[in-house]
């Protein structure tokens, strides 16, 4: 669409705010009808006057955006007044029209008046709305860059004054990192466990502890940089012993010298950085080991006297079926059938005494891919005769579940939860185990009950060494506390999930063995 088209046809852009107001000023009243004739068909709102000090009225009272002058006037020439108009309202935009082509007239008008454009007469219709409404569109150009400058200069002022502000805050604040620095540094220092920040794999030392550098056997200033020599740095164990990763928080044990040292990694904003933190558990697994055996012990003196009725059956067994035998001297079918039964029960009074063995043995430390149904019926095996004295019915739900953990030591926590279940029941009641996969990376094993459950008070404390319910004499309360410790050493957990009336249920959760068959 043209310009002249628009025009006629509707607003602008810059016009949208408003109806535009045009002022012809011209001594001839024909010029003026005729500019009045052309002009209607806009939508511009229309003023005139006779002369310029008509004109000059007519600005005083009206908001104008164009003024249309005739160059020859009585009194104050067209040149002259635009150059008051130019002078006393500098955004209205100014044309001359005039029917002479001297270039004097002209080169006056530009410098006095500084016209927006001239008109010629006789004017071309068409051309003569275009002018106008350029003219119109380039006051409301000025208008709006004044409006925008104004409004840029209050920016600036709130810039400025923003920015004096943010020099006392950053002075401010400087203070306050620097103090928060200190307290940092004297924190960090405080800590009774040795703790660095390492890059380079593990190796580098970028920043540690006071605690560090003496388990180090260096000064403090020389920790900057400080490098592990033959696997260490001086007591403490180099993490690359430990393998640790360098994408997200990890925990390893290792034993380095004489001491036994669990090893922290949390991963640091910058690639390859990590922090690092030392504990020494030397003592910690010893008293650890002390507990496992002296409850396995107290497990084994529990088991010893279904075991020894376990072991008396299938001698029974064996003692009436030699008996029969040596009543009659011909083999007969039936007694080739009592000698298997012999056989039989001789083999099962052997597993279940080699199984009794093998509980009491103290636990190896390594660790391997072990299949928790395995360990689990293996765990109630050696329970048969608990569970045969009363009305107990077991009911296992398995599903496949691959751990990395010691299986002895896997076996003595399902042999506490159960031999737990059977008594808080009474010896009647229901015991589900169950095994399968739990969060990411991890496998769990559950043992659930129907028995009386737990109040809140008493589950809050179930894992706390020394602590028991049961009546004195019956129990040593350090059960489920090695059942607790036993999965923090695998990396797990385990957790009583229990209500009054409602039975108890133990989850036990270890880390996944990768993928392939337990060995």
């Amino acid at each position: 669409m043209d310009q002249a088209t628009r025009a006629l046809g509707g607003p602008t852009l810059q016009e949208a705010d408003g109806q535009s107001t045009i002022l012809v000023v011209d001594d001839d009243e024909h010029v003026l009808r005729a500019l009045r004739r052309v002009l209607s068909r806009t939508r511009w709102r229309i003023l005139d006057a006779p002369d310029a000090t008509v004109g000059l009225e007519v600005l005083e009272r009206e908001p104008i955006q164009v003024v249309v002058s005739d160059y020859r006037m009585p009194g104050m020439s067209g040149v002259e007044f635009l150059r008051v108009v130019k002078a006393r309202w500098p955004r209205i935009q100014r044309v001359l029209l005039t029917g002479q082509a001297d270039s004097t007239a002209i080169e006056e008008a530009v410098n006095q008046s500084e016209i927006f454009r001239f008109i010629w007469k006789p004017w071309e219709d068409t051309h003569l709305v275009i002018t106008i409404q350029s003219a119109i569109d380039q006051y409301r150009m000025v208008e709006q860059n004044s409006r925008l400058e104004a409004l840029l200069s209050l920016r600036n002022d709130e810039l400025e004054k923003l920015n004096r502000d943010l020099d006392v805050k950053l002075v401010q604040r400087s203070a306050a990192l620097v103090r928060a620095a200190q307290e940092w540094r004297a924190c960090f220092d405080a800590i009774g466990d040795p703790l660095a920040i390492v890059r380079g794999g593990g190796c580098e030392v970028v920043r540690a502890n006071l605690a560090f550098a003496r388990a180090a056997g260096v000064l403090v200033t020389q920790l900057a940089g400080l490098r592990c020599a033959e696997h260490g740095y001086g007591l403490l164990p180099c993490p690359t012993r430990c393998a640790m990763p360098a994408s997200g928080p990890a925990e390893r044990e290792t034993t380095f010298g004489d001491r036994t040292w669990m090893v922290r990694s949390f991963p640091f904003q910058e690639a390859g950085t990590q922090v690092l933190v030392f504990k020494d558990v030397t003592e910690d697994r010893e008293v650890s080991r002390q507990l496992f055996q002296a409850e396995k012990m107290s497990a084994v003196g529990q088991l010893a006297g279904g075991v020894a009725h376990e072991i008396n059956n299938p001698l029974g067994g064996i003692l009436a079926f030699a008996q029969l035998m040596s009543r009659d001297a011909d083999r007969t079918p039936e007694d080739q059938e009592n000698l298997r039964l012999i056989a039989d029960a001789a083999v099962r009074a052997k597993k279940i005494v080699e199984s009794l063995l093998h509980f009491s043995r103290r636990p190896r430390q390594e660790k391997e891919p072990v299949d928790l149904p395995k360990v689990a019926d293996d765990a109630l095996f050696l329970l048969k005769s608990q569970l045969k004295s009363g009305r107990i019915e077991v009911v296992r739900e398995y599903a496949p579940a691959v751990a990395v953990a010691n299986a002895n030591q896997i076996q003595q926590i399902v042999v506490n939860l159960v031999v737990n279940a059977v008594q808080a029941m009474n010896g009647e009641g229901r015991i589900v185990v169950s095994t399968g996969l739990a969060g990411p990376g991890h496998v769990r094993l559950q043992v659930a009950d129907t028995g009386p459950g737990m109040k809140p008070a008493v589950a809050r404390r179930v894992f706390e060494p020394f602590f028991t319910t049961k009546a004195e004499g019956q129990g040593t309360g350090l059960g489920l506390s090695i059942c607790y410790q036993i999965a923090e050493e695998h990396g797990g957990s385990i957790r009583a999930e229990s209500a009054p009336e409602r039975g108890a249920c133990f989850v036990l959760e270890l880390p996944a063995a990768p993928s392939g068959p337990p060995s």
